[in-house]
């Protein structure tokens, strides 16, 4: 059965932290390999020059990783990351982030996903990621 995009909004509010919260992330789409989440433009998250923060980018790529993680397993499972990588290509200001991981591989202990996060404006590249995710439960 594949998860709905309600039932990722609900991993998000029941298992991350508020400040990851504050960031307003919203589940778009799920798959059996991919999450699709959305970040809205905020001001609060600019850094100096109106450009989006790339803690709020990386912080939103690592929080799609755990949506893929889980619709891929069928729920939220305890994880954590071991590894992330990220590459800024441009700023994004003014303009909602769209979000997508795609899981490359999934075993029992471990995850590997790559993520490109997108300006929704233009439909610009803004960043890629790659997050390496060990399974605990």
């Amino acid at each position: 059965m594949t998860m709905t995009p309600a039932e990722a909004d609900k991993i998000l509010s029941a298992n991350f932290a508020p400040w990851v919260l504050d960031l307003a992330l919203r589940v778009e789409a799920v798959g059996e390999d991919r999450a699709v989440l959305l970040l809205p433009w905020s001001q609060r998250l600019a850094r100096e020059g109106g450009g989006l923060s790339g803690q709020a980018l990386m912080a939103a790529a690592d929080t799609a990783t755990v949506i893929a993680v889980s619709a891929a397993r069928g729920g939220f499972v305890p994880m954590t990351t071991v590894q992330q990588s990220t590459s800024f290509q441009r700023a994004v200001t003014g303009a909602d982030v769209r979000i997508e991981a795609v899981l490359t591989k999934l075993g029992r202990r471990t995850a590997f996903a790559d993520i490109t996060l997108s300006d929704t404006g233009s439909g610009a590249l803004a960043a890629r990621a790659s997050t390496v995710y060990a399974i605990l439960g």
